[in-house]
């Protein structure tokens, strides 16, 4: 055997050197997201039967502190329409103060806070923290959240003459979102955002400083995305999910609890309306509901004036004891076509009557059934305006048999369970709240989209545009 000459080994060993360094630097300058990405396709590609979250996997953008925890810290700036503070609201995850006596039965322990409507983004950014299917895999997510505390920022500056002002933090929020990778799966189609105030806040149509609210869901990348907000317009791409309500229930057994009693709860009303009458708006049909409670024979309708000095309409207690008390709830639109009212007089067992189908039935789909006269009764607005002396509304409940209502009675109980937003730090077991019920939405949702584009479609197509029918029964099983 020819043993190789020095310096022939010496020249051997800096190639094997050479060559190892340079295998080291093209390992390191590797893209390996692109590697585990790839590898995560061909995992969604052919899901395992026995993950259960194959399908439901969420991916929440990380984003810049000034988009919503911020806002928090600023909560001074932030205004619920009042001279009040948002602050004691932001308390326990948004459920705002924690109530800690039943008032004789009409609460139920450590499950009822002072909850304000318009943190409803804060309860659900903190409800998907604790989701189940969470990824950090965005290749993997079958929908992205994108926790921008919309109604907030836009509270700043609702009444700011400013435009700029108004819009600057949307064009902010979706030039960074338009530039991740993420974005590019589907031009931001499987995005979706929460806010906690209707959807008619972000849609502002013209530049007139008149006008109200912001420009958010009008801006290009905008319309690609789809918003969960406590009322939605009449666009396609916006959508209905409950107002919170004051009950926050920790586990199973708190909601069972509740619904027993509200069943054997005893009722001296035949119908409640608890609001404020609307003298400024022309269209409104408040001042009649009013005036028709007023005039009820024997008393039998209770009204609690929230426009009064006196009011007790933002107490909690009051609230669901005037519910509690009655068999009918009047729900007429107010300043726009929903109210929380609906769910706290749902929560308490009291049977909706609704005037107009936006202000329930072609709103929130997912969390009602779809034959609404199942648990509600109609009344459509032309009624009740085109009555002068007759009392329309008492003629119409008062002629209702103690078996239709016991019957619609017993699906508004039954209901309670989809309109409730548990506590954010724990996860029900074996009942879907109104978060549950978001989530199977709008991931639904999303893979209609997924499958137009598998078909070789057009996924824009419908996805933004305007429905002039959406609040109206064309659509709507009514019968």
């Amino acid at each position: 055997m020819e043993i190789p000459s020095p310096k022939k080994w010496s020249q051997e060993i800096w190639l094997a050197i050479f060559t190892s360094l340079a295998l080291f630097f093209i390992m390191s300058s590797f893209d390996y997201s692109t590697f585990l990405m790839a590898a995560d396709k061909r995992v969604l590609q052919t899901p395992s039967i026995n993950d259960p979250c194959t399908g439901k996997y969420i991916y929440i953008q990380d984003l810049p502190s000034k988009f919503n925890s911020d806002l928090l810290k600023n909560c001074r700036l932030l205004t619920r329409g009042t001279e009040n503070s948002m602050c004691p609201y932001i308390e326990n995850n948004g459920l705002g103060p924690l109530i800690e006596d039943d008032y004789d039965g009409i609460l139920s322990n450590n499950s009822w806070f002072n909850t304000n409507q318009f943190m409803l983004e804060v309860i659900f950014h903190n409800k998907i923290m604790h989701y189940k299917c969470l990824t950090k895999v965005p290749s993997m997510a079958s929908v992205v959240f994108v926790p921008f505390y919309a109604g907030l920022d836009v509270s700043l500056h609702l009444w700011d003459s400013n435009i700029s002002s108004r819009d600057s933090s949307a064009h902010d929020l979706l030039d960074f979102l338009s530039n991740k990778p993420e974005w590019k799966r589907m031009w931001g189609r499987d995005h979706f955002m929460v806010a906690g105030r209707i959807s008619w806040d972000f849609r502002r149509q013209t530049d007139n400083i008149s006008d109200w609210g912001s420009k958010l869901r009008f801006l290009p990348q905008s319309m690609n995305m789809s918003m969960l907000s406590v009322e939605s317009s009449s666009w396609n791409n916006d959508y209905a999910i409950p107002y919170p309500t004051y009950f926050h229930p920790w586990k199973d057994s708190l909601i069972f609890d509740w619904q027993t009693r509200m069943r054997n709860r005893k009722r001296p009303y035949l119908f409640t309306f608890v609001g404020s009458p609307r003298p400024e708006m022309t269209k409104s049909i408040r001042g009649r509901v009013i005036d028709q409670c007023q005039r009820s024979t024997n008393s039998l309708c209770q009204f609690i004036d929230c426009s009064s000095i006196q009011n007790s309409c933002s107490k909690p207690v009051s609230v669901m004891k005037s519910f509690q008390s009655s068999i009918y709830c009047l729900q007429p639109p107010g300043d726009s076509y929903t109210r929380r009212s609906i769910f706290d007089s749902i929560l308490a067992g009291c049977i909706p009557v609704f005037f107009h189908p936006g202000t329930a039935y072609s709103q929130y789909k997912w969390h009602f059934p779809k034959n609404h006269t199942k648990y509600s009764v109609y009344i459509p607005v032309k009624d009740v305006i085109n009555d002068l002396k007759e009392g329309t509304i008492e003629k119409v409940l008062v002629g209702i048999s103690k078996e239709e209502e016991l019957s619609m009675r017993n699906e508004v109980i039954k209901l309670i369970p989809n309109i409730v937003y548990g506590d954010p730090m724990v996860r029900l077991e074996t009942v879907e709240d109104a978060f549950d019920l978001s989530i199977k939405g709008i991931i639904e949702r999303v893979e209609e989209i997924r499958k137009v584009i598998k078909d070789g479609k057009d996924p824009s197509v419908g996805f933004a545009e305007e429905d002039s029918y959406k609040f109206t029964f064309s659509d709507y099983n009514h019968t």
